[in-house]
């Protein structure tokens, strides 16, 4: 009985060791492809808030712009691009995403949805959403797909397919931290505070050939921006929460080693005790 005991002990011992080779495997890649995708996501940062605030500054410092970009809808028909990972075992990254779209789309109709990553469209694919774009890989990704892709929103919006687009991703803070976030895009919404108020210029800026104009011309760059900064943002956060969750997994997998190695020392002090036992009682029955 002990020596059953024994050799499964050793059985999971070997399975454990075979997994724990696979995360740390993981971990290793996931650290090298975060230290790219940061890079990546830092250097797109400035890009990123700058086309944000050119385009709320146009709007803030014009007066009379009717742009249909501006003109807020009776929201009748939404849609919301969804950016999610490739793989999973990434602990919550993906999930995260995912609530914020259930409790966003939660009771809604008419709910259109552009997909960006392999988990992205799994998810919808299960719901009652139309798919009106779709791009297979964030990892694989380029800006000509972002454009491709900002292009069939910006079209359906024009139509008046749609009257309201938001933006859902995750946002990475640090490396242990990546928090989901939900933005506008269309129309665009400036909510001026106090403080920016006091910091304009009295003088008036003056865009040719006009305001109109320009910010037509600004804000299919302005959405292609916004989705190409949270795809590289959403990247790295990725990484970033794989590689903690294949961290975790590979320091779980040794405590479970140790604990194990543990039982296997005590079953074999305790085959080797019972072993002396029989011996020692058969030669006592000998005399």
């Amino acid at each position: 009985m002990a020596g059953a005991g024994m050799k499964e002990i050793k059985t999971r011992i070997a399975s454990v060791e075979n997994t724990k080779q696979i995360t740390k495997a993981m971990e290793l890649v996931s650290s090298s492809k975060f230290r790219r995708a940061k890079e990546k996501a830092e250097s797109s940062k400035a890009y990123f808030n700058t086309l944000k605030e050119a385009v709320e500054n146009i709007a803030k410092s014009t007066s009379g712009v009717k742009s249909e970009f501006l003109k807020q809808r009776e929201v009748k028909n939404r849609c919301y691009v969804v950016i999610a990972g490739d793989r999973g075992l990434a602990g919550g990254y993906n999930a995260n995403v995912f609530k914020a779209l259930a409790a966003e789309t939660q009771g809604s109709k008419n709910v259109k949805v552009v997909t960006i990553g392999k988990k992205a469209k799994e998810f919808v694919s299960k719901r009652d959403f139309e798919v009106i774009g779709s791009i297979p890989s964030v990892e694989n990704a380029n800006y000509e797909d972002i454009m491709n892709i900002s292009k069939t929103v910006m079209d359906s919006y024009q139509n008046g397919d749609i009257d309201e687009v938001k933006l859902i991703y995750t946002e990475f803070v640090s490396a242990l931290s990546q928090e989901p976030r939900l933005v506008k895009l269309l129309p665009i919404s400036i909510e001026a505070n106090k403080g920016e108020e006091k910091k304009q210029s009295g003088a008036a800026v003056q865009y040719l050939p006009s305001a109109d104009a320009v910010l037509g011309f600004i804000v299919p760059k302005y959405v292609s921006g916004m989705i190409y900064g949270g795809l590289a943002e959403s990247y790295a956060s990725e990484q970033a929460a794989r590689r903690t969750a294949m961290e975790s997994a590979t320091d779980n997998a040794n405590e479970m080693i140790s604990n194990l190695e543990l039982q296997y020392n005590r079953a074999r002090q305790a085959a080797v005790t019972q072993e002396i036992s029989e011996i020692v009682a058969g030669a006592s029955s000998a005399q």
